[in-house]
């Protein structure tokens, strides 16, 4: 008999769940990580800062490339000259004008920076692969924020459900008590105190189907989707990784977690600023070439007849600069650089300690969450058991009203209970595969 009643709770459980899909369609976890890549506003902002990084180190920003100037210059002079002679009649000239035109190509090359130009090249090279792993950690956080709030649409779905089927045996306790008060069987009290139960069953399945809607609105939010878009469901099965698989993330940690690898980059980086600091010690040398055209018109004056010249060629030169003290700038730019270095290190042994804490600690809470949900499956268990008892029980008049419905409340308990150490095992699993740089790297 009870083995009937569990075959057709599953045969109703799947017809509903089948009726959801075909109403509602169902959005993948794949389908929200693809989408979010594509489309959350944090992840875009930061392939953008990427894209800013490829540009700075591209070879048009290192200062390798020569420098081509064009200049082009005119000049008129408009002017009235009186010039009176000693011994002489006075020259009085008015409008006189003159004319200047000049326009040449020039061309400068730094053949030599102290090796400044070489160092700020690989220092942009590495902060373009800081920017990369800056990206990943926004897109992890993104993941980890985006997969919460699905399972927690998942989990409000399977809740729906489980008040759905509450709510329905509360109505048919209603219907049973109805009847039993009018043969004679029960007191008006019972009727009452069956539709108080359902008018509180129902309250909670609203409360729930109004979380749910809010709760897709955040997901909406989050993958830039129409927020009012709340027709889909959710898959809501959860699968976890292997012990043996997740001992090897762990001990390979140090080496994939991003923040770690992000403050490697950074002393990469430092180091370099320490030796651009240091070019400064050593000379330059700059070559310089052109070619120009220059025309000069001039007018007539008392003693000179008017002309025009016109000069055109070639021009090259080297130059060197050494600056052999600067006050002592340079050198403190040096020390400075070095102590920089020098935080980022403690910076890194102290990251060191923190990431080996926090992943020693969401392994113990994944582990813990996974020990309550093996406790839980089984309380589900024991509780339906005792439902079922309890319905047999209440059927035959065995039991009151008031105890039927404190096992229905229990096993109403302890299955949302279920659904929170599911999803609660599943987050923490997250949280251990973000730490231990695998988040990106496995099927969620």
């Amino acid at each position: 008999m009870r083995l009937r009643k569990f075959i057709l709770s599953i045969l109703i459980a799947l017809f509903w769940s089948v009726g959801a899909v075909a109403q509602d369609s169902l959005l993948t976890k794949q389908e929200v990580i693809s989408r979010a890549l594509d489309e959350n506003f944090g992840i875009r902002i930061a392939e953008n800062n990427v894209e800013i990084a490829d540009n700075n180190q591209n070879i048009l920003n290192s200062g390798y490339l020569p420098t081509l100037t064009g200049l082009a210059g005119a000049n008129y002079d408009l002017n009235d000259r009186v010039t009176e002679p000693e011994n002489g009649e006075t020259v009085d000239q008015r409008g006189i004008e003159s004319n200047r035109y000049n326009a040449s190509i020039n061309l400068g090359y730094t053949l030599f920076d102290g090796l400044g130009r070489l160092y700020n090249y690989k220092s942009l090279q590495e902060q373009y692969d800081l920017s990369q792993l800056e990206a990943r950690e926004t897109i992890e956080n993104t993941i980890l924020q985006i997969m919460s709030v699905y399972y927690e649409v998942a989990r409000l779905s399977e809740n729906i459900n489980v008040l759905e089927e509450t709510l329905e045996i509360s109505k048919n306790r209603v219907t049973r008590a109805q009847y039993q008060f009018e043969y004679g069987q029960a007191n008006n009290l019972v009727v009452l105190n069956a539709r108080v139960d359902v008018n509180n069953d129902s309250i909670s399945l609203i409360e729930t189907e109004q979380l749910l809607k809010n709760t897709k609105r955040d997901l909406n939010v989050l993958l830039n989707r129409e927020i009012t878009a709340n027709d889909f469901s959710v898959d809501t099965t959860v699968t976890f990784i292997s012990d043996l698989e997740l001992d090897s993330f762990v001990t390979e940690a140090e080496i994939n977690n991003v923040s770690l690898l992000q403050i490697e980059q950074s002393l990469e980086i430092s180091d370099y600023d320490i030796k651009i600091n240091k070019s400064g010690y050593l000379p330059s040398i700059d070559l310089t070439g052109s070619y120009g055209w220059n025309l000069n018109r001039s007018a007539a004056t008392a003693f000179f007849p008017g002309s025009t010249t016109t000069t055109d060629g070639l021009a090259a030169g080297v130059s060197l600069r050494w600056d052999l003290f600067d006050g002592g700038f340079r050198n403190i730019q040096v020390r400075n650089s070095k102590i920089r270095y020098e935080n980022q290190q403690i910076q890194k042994e102290q990251l060191i300690s923190q990431v080996q804490r926090d992943i020693a600690n969401s392994l113990g809470n994944y582990r813990n969450k996974l020990f309550i949900l093996k406790v839980q499956e089984e309380n589900v268990e024991t509780n339906l058991n005792n439902f079922n008892r309890s319905e047999e029980q209440y059927k035959l008049g065995r039991i009151s009203s008031i105890e039927f419905r404190q096992a229905q409340i229990n096993l109403l308990d302890a299955r949302t209970s279920l659904n929170l150490a599911k999803y609660d095992a599943k987050l923490a699993e997250l949280q251990v595969l973000q730490l231990t740089g695998q988040l990106l790297n496995v099927n969620l």
